[in-house]
């Protein structure tokens, strides 16, 4: 979660915890300096490429180049994985040290060479075969992984491991994708101490940004954000509350998507809130986040909330790069917006270009929000962890059934798990009682009256709109273990308190830091959503790739030009 209320400051440094040794066979990959493309070399074998296969660059890669060349011979599911398990060991681990991949799978070679076997007798089973994906650590896999929301509570022997994958992983698996390895977070999701910083876990150490090592990658889902921007995997999974897939994602120059409550499954997820948890699609590319989210999405018996999903859609078919055309957008500038003029210069040449692409654009457009919805919101998200927590402890089993208990544990391991920062918010919640009580179904009701049927709802009905867009928020600030975050605003609350969906993508750089802009609209839109942000990802081509650099560019890079001069109520707001 985002640094929007008390509740929202992201994470610390500590030591990092280095993990375990490659799986033996890696293939080679040759490496050139960061920002350029790697080739990977690996030599040709039963299940690997052709002999004297040209060069292939996994920087940037998309799905649909991987299923080329595997289809072509080229490369194969194993030879793919084992490149990028050699990127991460030579990127994450050593070079410029990301810390972004917390734990490596290392059945994965096994699995991807299952899965060219079955490629050769009966073909792919679709756009996923063979594709290497990263999750985050906070999702559950029965297999030799582990699964800590990067705690070291969890970590011990003493914890058992899941007995079942989380229900996306199963649609994953099912989908023929090679589950590569988890990524580091804030640790607990960002939801255990109101003043921590972004991107630190016990488990993992603190993750950077890949465009500037000094800055934040944000949070929670800050490692998947890292590894999928420096291409250490095709696509990622992250997972959201409030903020936490669109601003990680928007920071390091991605498209995440945060999908309506329900449309995935969190069953097997480490919970914070039943009202706003949902996993979502973090990738490099528009498409590829909506062939991901296709295969994430669908009912589960084990998610009431999936009751609701409509039938499940193909998210990647019909995209197109006039959809804006006609479209009828409206501009919300009282969230993440204002606060800082290089941001907003991005912004206003986003929205230029939202016009040029044929919508029509009302700007500004109220949405009304108030500090009580922030306020019931922290309200909610603490009455729900407790229970949603603990229930999660039970069914796993272990010492750890409470959070009693990981208070307890936190405090005996100060030295490991809290050295920079305490757990504010793990003592608010384990004060509070059952979601009976009359303080948690009141704020609860604030919460949809005042984000969805007051808000987003409202919002799109009195103008007649197909979708709002905003800042998704500022630049990257710079990691800071003794203050903690230095966040910066944004509008993710919007959506997330509404249970609604939105969806990031790259507007544009200053000082050598990528932002976003996020479309949103009413639960279930997100095929709609996803054609706008094909339509304006292909219209502006914002996103490039990092280059490790130590720090922002302020010699480089001069603050961007407003696209059109602002009207005089965007200069109001």
């Amino acid at each position: 979660m985002p640094k929007s209320k008390p509740s929202t400051s992201e994470l610390a440094l500590s030591r990092r915890q280095l993990l375990g040794g490659l799986a033996a066979g890696l293939a080679a990959s040759a490496l050139v300096p960061p920002g350029r493309a790697e080739a990977a070399s690996a030599p040709a074998s039963a299940s690997g490429p052709a002999a004297g296969a040209a060069p292939f660059s996994f920087e940037e890669a998309t799905v649909a180049d991987l299923q080329r060349h595997m289809e072509q011979g080229s490369q194969t599911a194993r030879s793919i994985a084992a490149a990028y398990l050699d990127r991460i060991e030579r990127l994450d681990r050593s070079g410029p040290r990301l810390s972004s991949v917390i734990e490596v799978n290392p059945d994965a070679l096994q699995i991807a060479d299952a899965l060219d076997k079955e490629r050769k007798e009966k073909g792919p089973r679709g756009p996923l075969h063979g594709i290497p994906v990263l999750i985050k650590d906070n999702i559950d896999t029965a297999d030799r992984m582990k699964t800590t929301a990067g705690s070291l509570a969890l970590d011990s022997p003493q914890s058992p491991r899941p007995s079942r994958d989380a229900f996306l992983v199963e649609r994953l698996r099912a989908a023929g994708a090679v589950i590569l390895g988890k990524t580091n977070l804030s640790e607990w999701a960002n939801f255990r101490s109101t003043r921590s910083t972004s991107g630190w876990s016990g488990r993992g150490g603190q993750t950077r940004n890949p465009y500037a090592l000094d800055r934040s990658p944000s949070g929670s889902s800050s490692g998947t954000g890292a590894a999928i921007a420096a291409s250490f995997a095709a696509v990622g999974v992250g997972t959201e509350t409030d903020g936490s897939v669109v601003s990680p994602s928007s920071v390091q120059g991605l498209v995440g998507i945060k999908p309506t409550v329900g449309l995935v499954s969190r069953a097997g997820v480490i919970p914070i809130a039943a009202s706003q948890d949902t996993a979502g699609p973090m990738c490099r590319t528009v498409t590829d986040a909506a062939i991901l989210l296709t295969a994430l999405a669908g009912k589960d018996p084990r998610d009431p909330a999936t009751a609701a999903a409509e039938g499940i859609t193909d998210y990647a078919q019909g995209l197109d790069p006039k959809a804006l055309d006609g479209a009828r957008i409206g501009v919300v500038r009282s969230q993440g917006f204002g606060k800082n003029p290089a941001v907003d210069a991005i912004f206003d040449g986003a929205v230029a270009a939202i016009k040029k692409l044929g919508a029509t654009v009302l700007d500004p457009v109220d949405l009304a929000w108030s500090k009580e919805i922030d306020d019931a919101e922290y309200e909610v998200l603490l009455y729900e962890f407790k229970d949603g927590l603990e229930r999660y402890l039970a069914e796993r089993g272990g010492p750890m059934r409470n959070l009693a208990d990981l208070i307890a544990w936190n405090e005996a391991h100060r030295d490991r798990e809290s050295p920079w920062f305490g757990q504010e918010i793990f003592h608010a919640a384990a004060a509070k009682g059952p979601l009976t009580d009359e303080a948690y179904t009141k704020a609860r009701q604030v919460c949809i009256d005042g984000a969805r049927t007051k808000g987003i709802e409202a919002t799109l009905a009195a103008d007649r709109l197909d979708a709002i867009v905003t800042s998704t928020n500022g630049f990257a600030w710079l990691i800071d273990w003794a203050n903690g975050d230095a966040y910066t605003g944004g509008s993710s609350s919007l959506a997330a308190v509404a249970a609604t969906p939105s969806i990031t993508v790259p507007a544009g750089f200053a000082f050598g830091l990528p932002v976003g802009i996020s479309f949103s609209g009413p639960v279930w839109s997100e095929a709609k959503l996803i054609r706008f942000a094909y339509a304006f990802e292909q219209g502006t081509k914002a996103r490039r790739p990092p280059t490790f650099a130590p720090g922002a560019a302020f010699s480089s890079d001069r603050m961007p030009e407003p696209s059109t001069a602002p009207t005089a109520a965007a200069k109001k707001a």
